[in-house]
């Protein structure tokens, strides 16, 4: 029987991947870095350990990968944070799975300074128990360290717990961590890109709407 619900956050409760995807062309640019949108949308959902290597060659450890991440989630907060909404049936969908006794559980790739805001346009940030992020983690997703850490925080085993994410770095982590994990075609990808997960679903109204006969009504506690 499931006791907890592990939860992505960008791209499954709010609708923020292109959002993401714009500040980090737009701060490349300002600092000199030509990279298409085309380039970084496909990365969004993995950590800034991750992308900046992949797109521009720099460690986020070193002093230009933190000077650019810094000015990335400032450039983030002030012009694209507000734009944000919550996906459809985000908060209806947590508030069900809080009703039905079971625990619940954040694992972002964003930095702990980052979540709060991030959960505060989700609408959801009154209804999460606990929370791990990029600096509970070693490595970003797809490695599994995020979700491994979300696990610890449950007090749950992974057995016990199912995880929902929208992208394939999600997939991927929890499906090393041992995670059931449940997808949102809300990220923007493909179903075949997201091959591991036990079921997929349009976004959080849509297995609202299916929730008895999906694996969280069916397996609750």
């Amino acid at each position: 029987m499931l006791k907890g619900i592990i939860f992505d956050v960008d791209g499954t409760l709010v609708n923020s991947n292109d959002a993401h995807a714009d500040s980090w062309v737009e701060t490349f640019s300002d600092a000199g870095y030509n990279v298409p949108f085309d380039v970084v949308r496909p990365l969004i959902g993995m950590g800034g350990d991750k992308l900046l290597p992949k797109t521009i060659g720099i460690e986020s450890d070193s002093d230009e990968g933190k000077r650019l991440s810094a000015n990335r989630w400032k450039l983030f907060e002030k012009k694209y944070l507000p734009t944000l909404r919550p996906l459809e049936g985000s908060r209806a969908l947590v508030q069900r799975i809080r009703n039905d006794g079971l625990a619940t559980v954040i694992a972002t790739s964003a930095r702990k300074e980052e979540l709060y805001v991030l959960l505060r346009a989700a609408e959801v940030a009154d209804l999460m128990e606990e929370e791990a992020t990029a600096s509970d983690a070693e490595s970003s997703k797809p490695d599994p360290d995020i979700v491994q850490a979300a696990v610890k925080k449950s007090g749950f085993h992974r057995r016990e717990l199912a995880m929902i994410g929208d992208t394939p770095y999600d997939v991927e982590a929890a499906v090393r961590a041992g995670v059931q994990i449940i997808a949102f075609r809300s990220g923007g990808w493909l179903d075949e890109k997201l091959a591991g997960a036990i079921a997929i679903y349009d976004g959080p109204a849509d297995l609202l709407a299916n929730y008895e006969t999906s694996i969280i009504g069916m397996n609750r506690g």
